[in-house]
């Protein structure tokens, strides 16, 4: 279904002016990347309601959205990230090497959500793996497809491919954050770029976190690695459409059980969808998806419990219906480090 709407998109607004949303969230990454230049002066200038009204509406959302908090500091900007940066010349001379995985910090992850790579970072390498985080830029185009921009999303995935191509065909496994992202490269990728042999080397090297931390990866946590103990967690968790439709859940609802915390799985949609629930027109429809699962089991949750969400539209979606911030797994990992 997303597949013939993007396509259905690309061959409608060929060549013609296109709607705002296009240009405003079907852009995002690149306006992510314009505010890093000073994201303090962006959330200080855009705090104020009625700035956030303008703004919102202007960019052809519904005024019953807001606009997200751009992080201080992008993560490939903090010392995490520099300290463990790597290119591909060191992919091709490490090739050898056990337990050695690559982080993709996507673009909503780089700009919106620092804290989660960096808590990745912290619990593959108390899984005994050596962590570089990709240098570059190296974005996949998953507001380009999703808004039928499929020129543009070729040209983003040509431009990951040199970021993350060589880690791949040196069979060094990419870990993923977002699972709308991962899902572009386990998917997307081959059916826009089929002759490149590198896509076909990404699509089938890159992992999520649960995946690498459950053994389903080539690379396995070193010998004694036990899962955090999670015992006194109970959790609504909501999976990613996208993930559930590419890579599945397998694995994250393994390593929940594994870690022993008591979940609550929502079922369906979250019903953001990406930039669709934000846009003018959609927003009542996204609230009635949302009251299908994820509303009531939030309000149904008992005290003390926290909301599980990988992805950044099902944080966003609870965040502005229910003002529940989620928390992504890496997140609640990290703080059980011994």
């Amino acid at each position: 279904m997303a597949a013939y709407k993007a396509e259905i998109l690309h061959r409608t607004y060929r060549g013609k002016v296109r709607p705002v949303t296009h240009y405003s969230v079907g852009w995002l990454p690149r306006w992510l990347k314009v505010v890093g230049i000073a994201p303090r002066v962006v959330n200080a200038i855009a705090r104020p309601r009625w700035i956030q009204r303008t703004l919102v509406s202007a960019a052809g959302m519904d005024t019953r959205r807001s606009l997200p908090v751009f992080a201080a500091k992008p993560f490939r900007r903090t010392e995490v990230a520099k300290s463990r940066a790597g290119s591909a010349q060191v992919a091709s001379a490490l090739t050898g090497e056990r337990r050695r995985v690559v982080l993709w910090a996507d673009s909503f992850t780089d700009g919106l959500d620092p804290q989660i790579p960096t808590a990745m970072v912290a619990v593959l390498e108390d899984a005994g793996f050596e962590v570089t985080v990709s240098a570059g830029d190296a974005c996949c185009g998953v507001t380009w497809i999703s808004t039928g921009q499929l020129d543009g999303a070729r040209k983003r995935l040509g431009g990951l491919l040199e970021v993350l191509g060589p880690y791949a065909v040196n069979g060094i496994p990419i870990i993923g954050v977002e699972p709308s992202c991962m899902g572009v490269l386990r998917g997307d990728l081959t059916e826009l770029l089929p002759d490149d042999p590198r896509a076909h080397a990404v699509a089938n090297g890159t992992y999520s976190l649960a995946e690498v931390l459950t053994g389903r990866a080539p690379v396995k946590p070193r010998d004694g690695w036990q899962v955090p103990r999670l015992d006194d967690v109970t959790a609504v968790v909501q999976p990613h459409c996208h993930q559930y439709s590419v890579m599945g859940y397998a694995a994250d609802r393994d390593l929940l059980a594994r870690a022993g915390a008591s979940v609550t799985e929502a079922s369906g949609c979250c019903g953001l969808a990406g930039n669709w629930g934000t846009e003018k027109g959609h927003y009542d429809v996204s609230v009635k998806v949302a009251e299908n699962s994820l509303l009531p089991k939030l309000r149904e949750a008992p005290e003390g419990a926290i909301y599980l969400a990988d992805g950044v539209s099902c944080r966003t979606q609870a965040s502005d219906l229910a003002d529940v911030n989620g928390r992504h797994l890496a997140q609640l990992l990290a703080e059980r480090l011994a």
